[in-house]
């Protein structure tokens, strides 16, 4: 089988020789699509391929309808909201992830946004610890535990609310469960988020449950920019001089959030959720791993579009 490699955001070179080793040593041939200035590149590139390897790449309807032979998308890391799963699925494509492979350095990125802007954004002004306060992890998986273990070896305590998971998982995991959303927003200092982009979630987190949060809390936002209500958001910073906001997705507004409120609100200059050597090799290679799985034993178990 041909298999797609295409990242307008290139893998490190060691994941791809990797991902390469995988594949070819189960019979199969990979072709390299990287840096790619423009959606033809990628309407080209897929037209003889059985399997296609994404990062951020966004693959549509019309991807797919240029693929007649594309049998497997994968995306090389835990969000999925770039593929169109509906077109896949007519199409008869199957679209997996690879959780877990990124958690460890989104979960890294969460508590060091904390802390940078606890401190001022690392300005000469006086700052606060944030050992002795309380987070709430919204969504419990993968990275929302991890957040929870390195926060309370900071000293922190932590709560946590999952709609697929029960009380007695939670507190498994080493979180205090809540049962309502607003109370977790209104009971801790940091809310971090950790929700994927769905219609039920997209804008979710508006003005009512931004402001039900204490005085001098941060929102903190690791996962997508899209379950953020922007209007509500800056209209809670306007009537809320003491609350902040750090996230890894900036807004659309993020300028104008900048510049009504300076060391309050931070963004990471492009996604860096997942930028970290080890995220990139671990996502990349389990990416191969499951295409040759797949095509060796039809293993579906990380699929998102069934």
């Amino acid at each position: 089988m041909k298999v797609l490699l295409a990242t307008q955001k290139p893998f490190a070179a060691k994941a791809v020789d990797g991902i390469k080793e995988i594949l070819v040593s189960q019979g199969h041939e990979m072709a390299l699509l990287e840096k790619y200035e423009g959606k033809e590149q990628l309407l080209e590139a897929v037209k003889d391929v059985q399997a296609i390897i994404i990062r951020s790449d966004k693959v549509d309807a019309e991807v797919i309808a240029a693929a007649p032979q594309l049998k497997i998308v994968v995306r090389a890391g835990a969000g999925y909201d770039n593929v169109d799963l509906q077109a896949a699925k007519q199409a008869g494509v199957v679209v997996m992830n690879t959780p877990g492979q990124n958690s460890n350095a989104v979960a890294e990125l969460a508590i060091a946004m904390m802390i940078y802007i606890s401190r001022g954004q690392f300005t000469p002004a006086t700052g606060s610890e944030i050992s002795g306060k309380t987070i709430g992890i919204q969504a419990f998986g993968n990275v929302g535990r991890l957040v929870g273990a390195k926060a309370k070896a900071l000293g922190m305590k932590v709560k946590a609310i999952d709609p697929f998971l029960s009380a007695e998982q939670i507190e498994a995991g080493g979180a205090e469960p809540v049962a309502e959303l607003k109370e977790l927003y209104s009971g801790c200092d940091f809310v971090s988020v950790h929700i994927p982009a769905t219609p039920q979630t997209i804008g979710s987190i508006g003005y009512e449950l931004i402001t039900s949060m204490p005085k001098g809390a941060t929102l903190v936002n690791t996962a997508r920019k899209e379950v953020i209500d922007e209007a509500g958001l800056e209209k809670a910073l306007e009537d809320r001089p003491d609350l902040k906001y750090i996230t890894d997705v900036a807004p659309d507004n993020y300028q104008r959030l900048l510049e009504r409120f300076p060391l309050r609100v931070f963004a990471t200059p492009k996604k860096m959720g997942a930028q970290t050597a080890e995220a990139n090799i671990n996502a990349g290679l389990a990416a191969a791993r499951q295409i040759a799985d797949y095509f060796a034993t039809g293993n579906t178990k990380f699929q998102v579009n069934k």
